[in-house]
Formats: C-alpha cells, structure tokens, sequence
C-alpha cells in the first residue's frame, strides 16, 4: 500500500508547584512500518534533559519540571505505511516456537488480567480457528460489547472493571482486548500513538498481536481499521506507555492539545 505523510504534535502546560521529576515518552522513532523524517521539542523554560531507551525501546526523556508555568511542546514528520490486514487465516504460533522477545506479551499484567478472563475468551472465539480469526472475533465483540466513549475514564482501568463497566476509552477497550487474546496464548501488546482523523482528537491507544509470524494493528475503538498511524510508544499496558510520568504531588496539565494532518512530504 501507498506510503503516506503525517504530522503530529503535542503540546502539554503544566502549572508546577514544587519541582517535580518527570519521565516523558512523546518521541515516536523510526521502525517497522514509520520513519521519522524531521522532529521538534521544546521545553519552555528549557531545563536539562536525560534521554533513555526503556526496555521495550520506547525513547524516554527524563527531566525535573521547574517550579511556576511549564510547557512541552513537540512534532513530528513521519512517512507510515498503511498495513494491510493478515489473510484470515494466519496462524496461531505455538508457544515454543514464538521469539524469546513476544513471551512477556503472554503474561497477565496490571491492567490486562489474563488469568481471569479465560472462559469468556473461549465463550466469545467458539470454534474460530487459532490465531488470526480469533483475534477477530474478540475486536468485534469489544466493539460491540463495550461502549467506547471518551472522556468516560481519566485513570487506566482494568480488564476486568471494563468487561463490568461496559463503557471506557480507546485504552480500556484495547486492555480487555489484550487480556482476552493473551487468555488464549496469543501475544498482545498496547501501543500508544497519533491516529489520523481521530474525534475527537487526542493521543490514542490500540493494540498490536503476533499471529502469522509478526505483529499486526488492531483497533476496537474505531470502526476503520486502516486509517494511518504513529505509534509513540508499546508495552504491556498502561504502565508501559503513559505519555508522562511525575513523580511527587499530583500533576496534571492545564491545557494538551494534539494535531494529526497529513500532507504530501516531509515538513
């Protein structure tokens, strides 16, 4: 499929009343499917910055928000490939024979609680065939099941509140559906990024699952799976990928506002 070029930016204010230790993740970088082709970041007041590779290779920056009105402002001009969707068909991977680096995608975490949604994972895929099709049957019955309104969750919540809850935002719904395939031994991560055309606009969350012998996009809170994406940041849930983490007295931005327009090349 064609390539196409997006431009992202995210602008957080924050009113700071002690200075506060901050890890940021708002640099998307180039791999599999996007290539970063021009970036900006700006701190305003500028204050030293620590950048870092986490574990999962997400670009990390770490600093100390200084005390009064504190703004981050980036960009980014990315040329992403639009994936097209696997053949149906494609497998399910045996544990033994998945990479060493998907094994921890299969382990119950913090807000994707794997170990308890067992038998809905089996009520909801029936008879479909292991891998692809499965994974299939769980995003259209999140779709369906679980109402993604936005706004309607300001904190991650479980798969377990959300499957109770019925109603969450696009990391919600992507958490119950991460729970439910790694039920069946399926690899499922969360991936933070720009979603073009989103409504209302923000950063967004959707998931990603090995089947076939790679990782695919899939996206419960929309009905178009092919709309073009940066992906930030991917980990194992919520925790992984928060777009900041302040540690000290609670912090939250006054103002965030995100773009995503695509153009014709590099800007």
């Amino acid at each position: 499929m064609p390539d196409i070029w997006l431009h992202a930016s995210c602008a957080l204010s924050f009113r700071v009343a002690v200075p506060t230790p901050m890890v940021l993740m708002l640099r998307p970088r180039s791999g599999s499917g996007q290539w970063v082709a021009s970036e900006e970041y700006r701190l305003s007041p500028a204050v030293p910055v620590q950048e870092f590779t986490d574990g999962f290779g997400n670009l990390c920056q770490r600093l100390v928000a200084p005390v009064g009105n504190f703004s981050i402002q980036t960009s980014a001009s990315v040329r992403v490939t639009t994936q097209p969707p696997p053949p149906h068909d494609a497998p399910f991977v045996e544990v033994p024979d998945l990479p060493p680096e998907t094994l921890g995608y299969l382990l119950p975490s913090r807000y994707c609680e794997s170990d308890r949604v067992g038998d809905l994972a089996q009520e909801i895929v029936g008879d479909r065939t292991p891998g692809y099709a499965q994974v299939v049957a769980i995003a259209e019955w999140v779709r369906e099941h679980v109402r993604n309104t936005p706004g309607s969750s300001t904190y991650p919540v479980s798969a377990v509140e959300i499957n109770a809850r019925r109603e969450g935002v696009c990391r919600d719904l992507a958490h119950i559906s991460i729970a439910l395939c790694r039920a069946l031994s399926i690899p499922a991560r969360l991936v933070v990024g720009y979603l073009q055309d989103l409504e209302p606009m923000d950063v967004h969350a959707w998931f990603e699952v090995f089947v076939g012998g790679a990782w695919y996009t899939l996206d419960p809170s929309v009905p178009r799976s092919g709309a073009a994406r940066i992906a930030i940041a991917h980990g194992r849930d919520a925790t992984d990928v928060a777009i900041y983490n302040q540690f000290g007295p609670l912090l939250l931005p006054e103002q965030m506002d995100v773009t995503v327009t695509r153009h014709d090349g590099p800007l």
